[in-house]
């Protein structure tokens, strides 16, 4: 199985599930100094990982990630998108350079590499679980760039559910509200922003950890989910059932 964005957050936690329950995983992370790190967390399964340093965000190393992965593993079961990042801006301060980064990582990865790995993926009867956002289901405030690429993800998942959902490959989508992670915990507000917009982000159960959407990933890859595709599954603490 593939992981993508694999060195830190809920990419590394859903490595860390995985290979705990046994599986082989293929581990693409941007950062070559943050597989040392990784592997440490991962502990006495890292064996069980083999790390790929790509940037996702451009359709070549998709490719040729999809390749690697097929080298090292000799098939493909599972896929999962979960590389992405957030950055809070004002709508009017995104600049060119800053959309583009965004829409590559965040979106662009996730087409191009369902689009190399759906040919073996239908030769193993495999799925995708891409990773979405509640701020693809519903908005969030100084995120319009990464609203608009977690949306193009949330679809995205549905398309490709419906159009390969006759030929056996299942493709879903976790949609995570508020997340403990390193880089959430790193988040830098822009200047005047208006904080009673904020209220809305807080959900009724309060955050979750990482290790918590790597357990709705690791479900919906599952054979549990045999009969679930096409979903965007809020794993958000109820901030969207309102």
């Amino acid at each position: 199985m593939i992981v993508t964005g694999a060195g830190s957050g809920i990419g590394l936690a859903t490595t860390r599930a995985f290979a705990d329950e046994g599986a082989n995983v293929f581990a693409l992370e941007l950062r070559p100094e943050a597989i040392d790190g990784a592997r440490e967390a991962i502990g006495a399964n890292a064996g069980r990982v083999r790390f790929h340093v790509a940037d996702v965000g451009r359709p070549s190393a998709c490719r040729a990630g999809i390749a690697a992965a097929l080298s090292a593993l000799g098939r493909v079961d599972v896929l999962c998108n979960v590389a992405g990042f957030s950055r809070l801006q004002h709508f009017t301060d995104v600049s060119e350079d800053d959309w583009a980064q965004m829409l590559a990582t965040n979106l662009t990865g996730v087409f191009f590499m369902s689009q190399a790995a759906i040919p073996h993926l239908l030769a193993t009867k495999g799925n995708i679980v891409n990773m979405g956002s509640v701020a693809g289901l519903v908005g969030n405030p100084y995120n319009a760039s990464y609203c608009a690429t977690k949306g193009g993800v949330v679809n995205l998942t549905r398309a490709l559910a419906l159009e390969y959902s006759k030929r056996g490959v299942r493709v879903n989508c976790v949609c995570p509200g508020s997340v403990q992670t390193p880089a959430s915990a790193a988040t830098v507000l822009p200047e005047d922003v208006d904080r009673d917009l904020f209220r809305f982000l807080i959900p009724p159960l309060g955050h979750c950890s990482a290790e918590e959407i790597a357990a709705a990933v690791l479900y919906l890859a599952s054979d549990d989910a045999r009969y679930v595709t096409g979903v965007a599954f809020p794993v958000d603490g109820g901030r969207t059932m309102v």
